[in-house]
């Protein structure tokens, strides 16, 4: 699996183009993705966000989970890569997001984050997509997207 912040291995991977027409309801798009120690480390150093139940293995022993957890916005962001390069990938203008944690995720697991379109508006080239992160069997954050086609 690939680290949340391994830009080497995205700079290989190309964002699809769909456009508008190409999207059907129905339609269903993932990926796997693990995060790791550093994939934390950085967004705490990007977001300013250091609390200790993300960074602190003595704080987090202490907490109901009992080991660190991972950020639940830095989970969250893999909807934007679904949306940037899987659908509808380069031709988007991500306009919003729902979300709601379902589950704590913990550092070292993969997660499969996937997307389904649910509806398109024809005369604004918008479409809607539910989106879910999942461990397994377990529901981690789940949502809806609308999205924008651009071109």
């Amino acid at each position: 699996m690939e680290s949340f912040f391994n830009l080497r291995s995205q700079t290989k991977n190309k964002a699809t183009i769909l456009n508008f027409d190409e999207i059907k309801v129905g339609s269903s798009y993932s990926f796997k993705r693990t995060i790791t120690s550093q994939d934390v480390l950085q967004f705490s150093s990007l977001s300013g966000d250091v609390n200790p139940l993300h960074v602190d293995d003595e704080f987090a022993k202490k907490s109901p989970f009992r080991k660190k957890v991972v950020h639940g916005l830095l989970t969250a962001s893999l909807f934007s890569t679904l949306i940037g390069m899987y659908c509808p990938g380069q031709n988007s203008l991500y306009l919003s997001q729902t979300l709601r944690f379902k589950k704590p995720l913990f550092y070292d697991e993969t997660v499969n984050v996937s997307g389904i379109v649910m509806a398109k508006v024809d005369s604004l080239k918008i479409v809607t997509i539910k989106t879910e992160i999942t461990r397994e069997a377990d529901l981690i954050v789940s949502g809806e997207a609308q999205v924008k086609i651009i071109i």
